[in-house]
């Protein structure tokens, strides 16, 4: 394969950012196919295609199968609205086309069982393209517990916080199809970015596995404030809609091996963006947000501030040891293709993979355990937090399945 013929599905602002800044930064990645539900962004994204590349896709369509028909393509990457993720993926598989599936939770469980049995009947490759499990801190925190650092761990915990009120109340004039799964449903409705680095962290489907959830959901109060507060000045048609997205979501997880995980959505109020990535272990803690890392021995004490101060960014005399080398010697060229780099070294990895018919570092069972937590999540919420089984999609090959991180990782001298 020497240049990868890429098509491209969805084409909103993921989508299109995706193509210019990262995709069409390869040499050896061509976009030949673009496709869209609204003509408008094909056109658009074809003028990105021609002024970086000197051509014209060679289909734009607002169909995804016409795409799919064209049996020279070497790839597509799927950027569509969250419900259509998985569809176009299964489409693709059957298609025997390899498939870097954006991230998104799903509608429920049948469709992550169809794209499980997809890929085990085509075997087709397929990637989830969790970016966030190629971030800096989370791989340098993956080899540190590797390595032992935090002794035996106990619990992790991450969020999703990102004040997207604006985005969501402008999705009607934007068409964006996060304003009608906020408007119509009550779930954790983005779990990857959190989950996702967390799973690979703990083993997940790789000699350990996630078995029950509960999830409880708060009042619905942000969007209608902020819309109030804006005098519906963004959409009229939006006065007098009840909104169904509870604020803050949280989501308990426990796992075959005896660790909890704990999962928080926050994204329809004030608040300024974080993950809180963080890992409990016998020995110590970590929490990629204020970059502390504690471990048993160090100063305690009760006057919190005083401690963050002490403690604050310590993580910095880590990096040497612990951050992999590929982000240690990250170019500028790198960094600036899509969220500091994370975004390169998520496709680098799958166009590799691609190349040498190598297993995806994010697989098929991954994108189902963790997408159908937004399902599971809604069911919980309606009922209460009762507790919900969480489906084991590798059918009992969790079990013997090696750990296997995403990048090599750094290893202390």
């Amino acid at each position: 394969m020497k240049k990868i013929r890429m098509g491209v599905i969805g084409l909103g602002k993921r989508g299109t950012s995706v193509m210019k800044d990262v995709i069409l930064g390869f040499d050896d990645v061509d976009v030949v196919a673009l496709c869209d539900s609204y003509e408008d962004r094909v056109d658009a994204a074809n003028a990105i295609v021609k002024e970086q590349r000197r051509h014209d896709a060679e289909i734009r369509t607002t169909d995804y199968r016409e795409v799919l028909k064209d049996t020279t393509l070497d790839a597509v990457y799927v950027a569509t609205a969250w419900e259509t993720h998985i569809v176009i993926a299964i489409a693709a598989m059957r298609a025997g086309i390899p498939v870097a599936m954006e991230v998104g939770g799903a509608c429920d469980l049948r469709e992550c069982n169809e794209l499980v049995a997809a890929y085990e009947e085509t075997g087709t490759p397929i990637m989830l393209m969790e970016n966030c499990c190629f971030g800096a801190d989370e791989l340098m925190a993956t080899a540190m517990v590797r390595d032992g650092v935090f002794g035996e761990i106990v619990h992790c915990h991450g969020a999703y916080g990102h004040d997207l009120r604006e985005e969501i109340t402008t999705g009607g004039v934007k068409r964006h199809y996060r304003l009608r799964h906020y408007s119509r449903r009550n779930c954790e409705n983005y779990p990857t970015h959190e989950l996702g680095p967390i799973a690979r962290l703990l083993n997940i489907n790789r000699g350990n596995r996630m078995v029950s959830l509960t999830s409880v959901a708060s009042k619905a109060a942000g969007i209608k404030a902020y819309l109030d507060k804006h005098n519906y000045e963004m959409d009229e048609s939006l006065r007098g809609v009840e909104f169904a997205q509870g604020d803050i979501v949280t989501t308990i997880i426990k796992c075959a091996g005896g660790q909890t995980i704990t999962l928080t959505l926050d994204t329809t109020l004030p608040r300024f963006y974080g993950r809180e990535f963080t890992v409990r272990g016998t020995e110590g803690f970590y929490e990629a947000d204020t970059g502390v890392v504690f471990l048993d021995g160090m100063e305690e004490g009760f006057d919190t501030l005083e401690m963050y101060k002490k403690y604050l960014g310590n993580n910095e005399q880590y990096k040497k040891d612990y951050m992999p080398d590929m982000w240690l010697n990250i170019t500028e060229e790198q960094r600036i293709k899509g969220h500091g780099g994370i975004d390169y070294f998520e496709f680098k990895a799958f166009f590799e993979c691609l190349k040498e018919n190598k297993p995806m570092p994010i697989d098929v069972y991954d994108a189902a355990a963790w997408m159908c937590i937004t399902c599971l999540s809604e069911a919980s919420c309606a009922m209460g937090g009762q507790p919900m089984a969480i489906p084991d999609f590798t059918n009992g090959a969790w079990v013997g399945r090696k750990p296997e991180d995403v990048m090599p990782l750094g290893k202390k001298s």
